[in-house]
Parts: structure tokens; C-alpha cells; sequence
């Protein structure tokens, strides 16, 4: 039933992402609907197979690498649905789709795991501190996407001859304050993760903290430099865009020193 809930999911998002690259096309595109609901239901199935492996397991299902990347899928996939509409960013969910897609196939990929409920006496803290970790990932993720949006509407900006879907992108400043406020709301979240592992009392692997604040760090950095006016328009987009490419590739190690770990 777990593994049917997350075949039903990547269903949702592919066809929610195949329907609007269709209509793009096709220059029939009306943003907001059906992408907005095929996100939707990606993410409730989603959060059934959270709650079925959730319960079987009595924690957190982030305890494989496979539930790790589907638990970062269904957190892009939330933030998303949180963020985008109070942005009426509706062209995001296109371009969001894709990437909540492959970390979901990734996901159901990898070789499963063996779980044996009770195995390990769950830590709420720590539990607290991954998820909020993960779900930091999610809008660092969106962040990223939202970036990457950017650099295409200002490439359309400068093209003679703009693509069809140029019409449907939202504005370049629209983007530029989104990115920011996702960035924010992925720093606050990391923060928050920061402080539960601290409250685990040494159970979280100090590597894992110094992975994570490397990631803490960049993130600060591009804040910092975007308040600075150092990083703005093309710049931010691109730092944003780079550094999430960079968080998912520190992730797998992450996820061993948390394995080793435990």
C-alpha cells in the first residue's frame, strides 16, 4: 500500500507537469487550475505514505535514503503549495513538478531497506531537528526554482523573438522578492533544526552539524550579500540556483554520517 501511495503521487505530478508543458504549446495555457491540483494530490498521497510508514515504523520515516528523498520531495511539494499561490506564482508549479518528480523516482529507485519497528528508541529531538532540516531543503529548493525562473524571464527580456512562455512567467521583481523570502523561510527553518539538535544533547554527529553549517553559512551569505546589494537580479538568481545544486550534493553525506551515527 506505501509503495501504490507514492506510484499514485509521481502520477499526479507528471501528469500535472505534462498537461501545462501541453497547453504551453499549444499557447492555451491558464495558470493557477490543474497544476495547482495535480500538486496537490501529489502531496496528499504523499503524506498517506508519510503517515503508513510513519506509523509501521513508530517515527519519523526518514531513516533510509530513499525515505529521506521522498520526504524532501513531499516538503518541496508543501512549501509550494504554502508559498505559490500567496505569490500567484502559477507558472511555479511547472517548473517545481519536474524536481518534486525526480527526488520522488529517486526515491522509489533506491533499494529498500529492511525498518524494524522498535529497533531504534525514537528521539524527538532529533526526529524534530531532521524534519525541520528537510522541509529547510524543501524552500531552499523553491528558492532555487524561483531562481532559476528568473534567469529565463531575463534571457526572454533580451530575446527578439520571446518564447510563448514568456507570456505566462511573472514578473522579473515578483521572482526577485520571492527568492529572498524563500531563502528567509528555509534559513529559519535550518535554524530552528540547528536548535532541536542542540536540544538532543549530543545525539546528533557533530560532522552532520558541520555539513549543515556549511550549508547554514552559504545560504547566510547569499542573505547577506543580496541586503548588501552585492548579490541582486542575474546574481542572485544564479547564487540561489548554485547553491541548492551544492545542498543536494552535501545531502547524501549528510544522510551517511546520520546513518553511521545511529
Amino acid at each position: 500500500m506505501e509503495r501504490i501511495a507514492l506510484l499514485v503521487a509521481s502520477l499526479c505530478y507528471l501528469s500535472g507537469f505534462g498537461v501545462t508543458l501541453f497547453a504551453l504549446g499549444a499557447g492555451r495555457f491558464r495558470p493557477g487550475r490543474f497544476d495547482l491540483l495535480a500538486m496537490g494530490l501529489g502531496a496528499a498521497f504523499q503524506t498517506w505514505y508519510l503517515l503508513l510508514k510513519g506509523g509501521a515504523l513508530h517515527a519519523c520515516p526518514i531513516g533510509t535514503p530513499a525515505d529521506t528523498l521522498v520526504f524532501l520531495s513531499w516538503s518541496t511539494a508543501l512549501i509550494y503549495l504554502v508559498i505559490g499561490p500567496a505569490y500567484r506564482l502559477s507558472l511555479m508549479g511547472a517548473f517545481t513538478a519536474p524536481l518534486v518528480l525526480v527526488l520522488q523516482i529517486g526515491g522509489l529507485l533506491l533499494p529498500g531497506e529492511a525498518s524494524t519497528p522498535g529497533l531504534f528508541r525514537p528521539e524527538p529531538w532529533v526526529e524534530a531537528h531532521a524534519a525541520l532540516s528537510l522541509v529547510a531543503f524543501g524552500a531552499f529548493g523553491l528558492a532555487g526554482i524561483s531562481g532559476v525562473m528568473f534567469l529565463i524571464q531575463e534571457g526572454q527580456l533580451k530575446s527578439r523573438r520571446p518564447a510563448p512562455i514568456f507570456h505566462h512567467l511573472p514578473p522579473i521583481t515578483d521572482l526577485d522578492r520571492a527568492t529572498l523570502r524563500l531563502v528567509l523561510i528555509g534559513l529559519i527553518l535550518l535554524t530552528a533544526g540547528f536548535a532541536t539538535g542542540l536540544l538532543s544533547r549530543g545525539s546528533v554527529q557533530s560532522g552532520k552539524y558541520g555539513f549543515s553549517l556549511v550549508i547554514w553559512l552559504l545560504y547566510s551569505g547569499i542573505l547577506a550579500g543580496s541586503r548588501a546589494g552585492l548579490l541582486v537580479g542575474r546574481r542572485l538568481a544564479a547564487a540561489t540556483a548554485a547553491a541548492f545544486l551544492l545542498s543536494l550534493g552535501l545531502l547524501p553525506v549528510i544522510e551517511h554520517l546520520s546513518r553511521s551515527h545511529r
